[in-house]
């Protein structure tokens, strides 16, 4: 058994969602400046909370948030699951299931506010410069670097376990597999 199995855990309840990777054509993101809680004020893909009551699969939340968010239509066929992240103790409250989806090839929008906050483009290189959520920049980001592809190799997929809680964050890759040719 792993020492964090063994580790006794705080329980908090569990949240699934899916965050969305969205790229034009000159390989910009599509982030939100998040408007609301959590993470207010700062940049996160977009994405959602999966609905748990109608029977939704990650897959068709990802295509739902992608059109309610960034008024866009992307059939599932498009859609690579590049990641799951989980991460226990968040903020003290909640622990969150987490799928990364990176929509495959270029898609357009027009930058825009919703009701979650400000759609907008932006380089991977500006990464750096934007307020960006703790995990985020330090472990999730970096992950979904390591597991890109340009087109027309698959991007790889990865599984990270995120512990909040506590005074120092750490995680561990549970799997990793890299990008692949067609």
């Amino acid at each position: 058994m792993s020492e964090l199995a063994r580790e006794p855990r705080s329980s908090y309840p569990y949240k699934i969602a899916v965050l969305c990777d969205l790229r034009d054509d000159r390989g910009r993101l599509l982030l939100i400046r998040r408007a609301k809680d959590p993470n207010k004020g700062l940049y996160s893909p977009i994405g959602g909370k999966l609905d748990t009551a109608s029977g939704e699969s990650p897959a068709m939340c990802a295509q739902r948030e992608i059109h309610e968010e960034a008024g866009i239509d992307v059939p599932i066929d498009r859609l690579h699951l590049g990641g799951i992240i989980s991460e226990h103790g968040y903020q003290g409250q909640t622990n969150w299931l987490m799928f990364w989806y990176r929509v495959l090839g270029p898609v357009t929008v027009t930058p825009h506010t919703i009701g979650e906050g400000d759609l907008e483009w932006h380089a991977p290189e500006a990464f750096d410069r934007l307020p960006l959520p703790d995990s985020d920049r330090r472990i999730i980001w970096p992950l979904v670097h390591r597991h890109d592809a340009a087109a027309p190799a698959r991007p790889g997929f990865f599984a990270v376990h995120v512990e909040c809680e506590g005074q120092d964050m750490t995680w561990r890759v549970e799997q990793s597999t890299p990008p692949s040719p067609r």
